[in-house]
């Protein structure tokens, strides 16, 4: 892509103009480090860096234009320096006039909520490919572009890399786009010019305070997504969570409403379940999926109305339905020889941990122990770490508290942390377990043939990030090296 910079001024908001000239820009950087002669220099001011602070370096790296809020007095005009009031929700709409508004090209739907949005941007990705259109997907484990894959490296990366991997997108003929929108992305205006032809609310609970500080903070973040809907978008939110209708009650948007518990537009009834899929009552047709529990009943439920609202013929949305697989991480199991059931789940929030032990529960036959294994990422919301021991102890028979991404953190407190979170009678029940391998080990050691072990907390992620590196650690691998089960 190349533009000239009067042309991409067209599109934004600014103050003034610094300097003379119209170069030609052949790329858009935030990272001073990046730029060739060429690109354009956008100063961001970020958590733990100020951009304007490197202005001088990016000129002295090759950049033809800078956008900034303060130009440094000092600094020489050598190049035209366009002041604008907020250079991250810039980044945005710059970002997307560079690249020809791709988000404009396509049909693009957001997912938000505390759980829920992998699988669900996930589900849709895969159901529109099997219904026969080219589609892309940006996600916690993974950017695609119709068979082109891309590991993730954020749940919504920064505005840059979405107009980017959305032009990508549009060049490859993708006619629909499903992206996972999270509470940071909101906050820091990473969405910021993107066209969003729907949004779906999942659910909202106890997460990311660590960041947002408070609990209404959080909730009006996700609520931010909606309100910026345009009145020809869609909302599509869960009215099962008590913030669903809140979510959606300043947007301009089409409100849809779907539940697995009351009067909705979309509903369904979990009607048989066991560990290797549900039966469902989908919108008044039964149909048989490879998925289980109640949550992920809501998730299809999610991904079945928002495809009709997405004006897709429903006898093929269910038939598709039938043959989606579950996402990698979610809800994964492994069964040994000897019949111990291993459970590999994402889940890293109270209400995910509960979900998940509640879905195990109901299948069971009821002589089977549960015995979970869960820890608490290093660096994030520490106020869920008691809470997680809670629901792990009040939904399983022995649980195995361990490490889990420790990050800058001692695993050693994170763990002394969640062990706040057990009651004098439920001691004897729970053991701590720093390595998380060792952790494993044990509960497979300890678990009998027809035991149900849950791994929860990681699900997909294939490494355990301790002091800034990551090691290649992947619990499925684990527990498969455990079970004899090994290629």
């Amino acid at each position: 892509m190349i533009m000239k910079l009067k042309e991409l001024l067209k599109h934004i908001d600014y103050l003034e103009v610094r300097g003379q000239g119209n170069p030609v820009i052949t790329a858009i950087e935030s990272d001073s480090r990046k730029i060739q002669q060429g690109s354009a220099f956008i100063a961001q001011r970020g958590l733990h860096a100020d951009g304007h602070q490197f202005i001088q370096k990016a000129m002295d790296n090759g950049a033809v234009a800078v956008f900034c809020e303060d130009f440094p007095d000092l600094c020489p005009t050598l190049v035209p320096v366009v002041i604008v009031a907020d250079s991250i929700k810039t980044t945005g709409w710059l970002a997307s006039a560079f690249y020809q508004f791709p988000s404009k090209t396509m049909k693009v739907v957001g997912v938000t909520g505390t759980n829920g949005k992998t699988s669900i941007a996930t589900l849709l990705f895969n159901l529109f490919r099997a219904l026969g259109y080219k589609a892309g997907l940006i996600s916690t484990i993974e950017y695609r572009i119709q068979e082109q894959k891309e590991p993730a490296t954020h749940t919504t990366p920064d505005a840059l890399k979405i107009q980017e991997l959305m032009a990508k997108m549009a060049a490859s003929g993708c006619e629909f786009c499903f992206m996972e929108v999270s509470s940071h992305a909101l906050h820091q205006q990473r969405i910021a010019g993107i066209h969003f032809t729907g949004g779906i609310f999942t659910n909202i609970t106890h997460d990311h305070l660590d960041y947002h500080k408070t609990f209404a903070q959080y909730l009006k973040a996700k609520q931010g997504f909606f309100d910026q809907l345009s009145p020809a978008a869609f909302a599509l939110t869960n009215v099962d969570d008590k913030n669903g209708m809140v979510m959606v009650q300043n947007t301009k948007a089409r409100i849809i409403t779907y539940s697995n518990r009351s009067m909705a537009d979309y509903r369904c009834k979990v009607l048989e379940t066991h560990f290797n899929g549900m039966q469902l009552n989908l919108d008044g047709r039964e149909v048989w999926t490879r998925f289980v529990g109640k949550f992920n009943a809501s998730n299809l439920l999610a991904v079945y109305a928002a495809a009709v609202t997405l004006e897709q013929e429903k006898e093929e949305v269910l038939t598709c339905i039938s043959n989606l697989e579950p996402v990698k991480g979610r809800f994964e199991t492994l069964r040994s020889i000897d019949g111990v059931l291993a459970i590999v789940d994402y889940a890293h929030t109270p209400d995910a941990l509960k979900n998940v032990l509640t879905a195990i529960q109901g299948i069971r036959s009821g002589n089977e122990q549960i015995i979970t294994v869960v820890g608490a990422g290093g660096d994030r919301d520490k106020t869920k770490r008691p809470e997680m021991t809670r629901e792990a102890v009040l939904g399983s028979n022995k649980v195995i508290l361990t490490s889990d991404n420790p990050r800058s953190e001692d695993p050693a407190q994170i763990i002394q942390d969640m062990e706040a979170g057990i009651e004098t009678q439920h001691k004897k029940r729970v053991i701590s377990i720093e390595n998380r391998r060792e952790a494993i080990k044990t509960a497979v050691m300890i678990a009998k043939p027809g035991d149900i072990i849950l791994v929860a907390g990681k699900g997909h992620e294939n490494y355990q990030e301790v002091m800034g590196v990551r090691h290649h650690f992947d619990d499925v691998e684990e527990i498969r090296k455990c079970f004899g089960l090994e290629n």
